[in-house]
């Protein structure tokens, strides 16, 4: 086991998440404790907006290392996700040695690591640095159930196969967080590999406290204000409800346009920074607006 895994505490853990201002309770700090102790995938389900990938990006900043990012759609495969040969220097290698080398000496050479192209999971597989990486496999489901049947191999053994290397096993196992926004039912078979986190919607004071970290020069009223209205919204039937990503760009908005409070004005102008929905948009300026400000203006 690598130093750091021998080393990682729960408080120097949840000082890392301080220090790198995310809210983050013993909900959130004793699961990624656990995958790190335990070397274990930790898949984090929740909410879009609410601060699932934002966790793999705290941990490489945190802990100094480096994080290496698959984002998943569908039609990832495989090759995509381990490795592609560099078909265009492997020409240009063939048209140089032909006349010079014996074929089996150049297609040796053809098919070694200089001229492979390292994708994702390779990267994390060969990864050297003094300490593990941190992969993130970004929304898996987005991606389709045969490459989610793909990665069990690599979530359970941290190994990739590269036909003509062979199977290329991690010598250290890098720090592995899976996220989804829940578009679909993952299967059982990831699940049982992984360790898992919830993230739902914050509470009103969570919510406040986060927003007053990541936008550090805006007015206490007008912090209170945004985390009314935001949580309020979240009650309704809506398309797609505001995350904590919203929230801030809501308050962004505001305070770049010289606002200290929510108006009518304001809210007309800015609503769209946390909807991001034309139906939800239409629907709320239609029924809801007038509400709004009186729950703010109160």
């Amino acid at each position: 086991m690598d130093g750091l895994r021998e080393n990682v505490t729960l408080p120097a853990l949840s000082s890392i998440f301080e220090r790198e201002c995310y809210v983050a309770d013993e909900s959130i700090t004793i699961p990624v404790y656990l995958a790190i102790k335990m070397e274990k995938p930790l898949l984090i389900e929740g909410e879009a907006g609410c601060g699932k990938t934002e966790i793999a990006k705290v941990l490489a900043e945190g802990l100094g290392t480096e994080l290496i990012r698959l984002q998943c759609y569908e039609g990832l495969d495989s090759t995509s996700a381990i490795y592609e040969w560099d078909y265009l220097r492997q020409l240009l290698k063939i048209r140089v040695e032909e006349s010079r080398k014996d074929p089996d000496e150049i297609e040796h050479e053809l098919f070694s690591e200089k001229y492979l192209q390292k994708r994702p999971l390779l990267r994390a597989v060969l990864y050297e640095g003094n300490l593990p990486p941190v992969l993130l496999i970004d929304e898996i489901d987005r991606a389709d159930e045969e490459f989610e049947g793909f990665l069990l191999e690599f979530l359970s053994d941290f190994q990739v196969t590269v036909p003509e290397l062979g199977t290329i096993r991690a010598k250290t196992k890098p720090i592995v967080i899976l996220t989804s926004n829940r578009t679909r039912e993952l299967g059982d078979g990831l699940r049982r590999r992984c360790l898992y986190l919830y993230i739902g919607y914050p509470s009103r004071d969570k919510e406040l406290q986060i927003l007053k970290l990541k936008v550090p020069n805006i007015p206490e009223k007008l912090a209170e204000q945004i985390t009314g209205i935001t949580q309020n919204l979240r009650s309704l039937e809506l398309l797609k409800k505001p995350g904590i990503s919203e929230t801030i760009d809501f308050a962004s908005s505001l305070i770049n346009l010289g606002y200290t409070e929510i108006n009518k004005d304001a809210l007309e102008k800015t609503v769209g920074f946390l909807l991001k929905n034309p139906d939800d948009m239409a629907r709320v300026r239609s029924s809801y607006m007038e509400g709004l400000l009186n729950l703010v203006q109160r």
